[in-house]
């Protein structure tokens, strides 16, 4: 297995100005993490996050990635052109997206395809909602999620992906999956990717329902959970250093 990867995603925050100074303040923070770090700004900010990471330890991500390489698609940014800004990693599929932005399991293989084609690490999302983990309903939902969000994928691009468990119910809403909860829903995904044929044991599942510096630790230190997708705690460098280092 790879080290654990924390990665922060910053959603629609910070100003250029912002975005730069928290980047410099965890550069110098984060010099040689125990973990592997990545930082995923909002797209205005990718450009000089990625100064800011010169020399440094912590990686370059973004929060989405288009499904083509290029064409009249307004408002979209492409794979290519993340890459030739140095982002080796792209979130797909993040549940806000699938809820406000007509998000599905077919454009997530899409999105994470074109990432994959140009050496990004796609960050696959898969999480239930309150309503259905209340219905019986989580391990459905994720079987249907993992299966479709890496459809016609074959076995090495599975290998080369991440996948992130984010609980919806757990997205801004001061409600976290118990350490149990959260291995239990990981350790099912990583079932699941082991039916593909992938060598589901060295992909990394990530836990993204409200991680913190209060509870890192725990869910840290579950075996099928590899590091964590971290958003409101990833905009204050106290906050993102103590789960780095929890």
């Amino acid at each position: 297995m790879k080290k654990q990867l924390i990665v922060g995603n910053w959603k629609m925050n910070k100003t250029h100005a912002e975005a730069t100074m928290l980047t410099l303040d965890l550069s110098v923070r984060l010099a040689s993490p125990k973990r592997e770090v990545v930082v995923c700004p909002p797209f205005t900010s990718v450009y000089s996050v990625m100064g800011g990471l010169n020399d440094s330890c912590i990686k370059l991500g973004a929060q989405n990635v288009a499904w083509a390489d290029s064409g009249a698609f307004t408002g979209e940014v492409s794979a290519a052109m993340l890459a030739g800004l140095g982002v080796e990693y792209a979130i797909v599929g993040h549940s806000e997206r699938r809820a406000m932005f007509a998000e599905t399991d077919k454009t997530v293989a899409m999105r994470a395809a074109a990432a994959l084609r140009h050496g990004i690490t796609p960050i696959i999302c898969v999480g239930e909602t309150q309503a259905e983990r209340e219905g019986g309903l989580t391990n459905q939902v994720l079987a249907a999620q993992v299966t479709g969000s890496l459809a016609g994928f074959s076995l090495d691009e599975i290998g080369r992906v991440v996948v992130a468990y984010e609980p919806v119910w757990a997205i801004g809403t001061g409600l976290t999956a118990t350490d149990a909860q959260a291995e239990e829903a990981c350790a099912f995904i990583r079932a699941e990717l082991k039916k593909t044929g992938a060598a589901a044991d060295i992909i990394r599942i990530l836990y993204g329902g409200s991680m913190n510096a209060a509870n890192a630790a725990g869910l840290l230190s579950m075996p099928n959970i590899n590091g964590g997708l971290i958003g409101g705690a990833s905009l204050k460098a106290d906050d993102f250093v103590k789960i780095v280092e929890a």
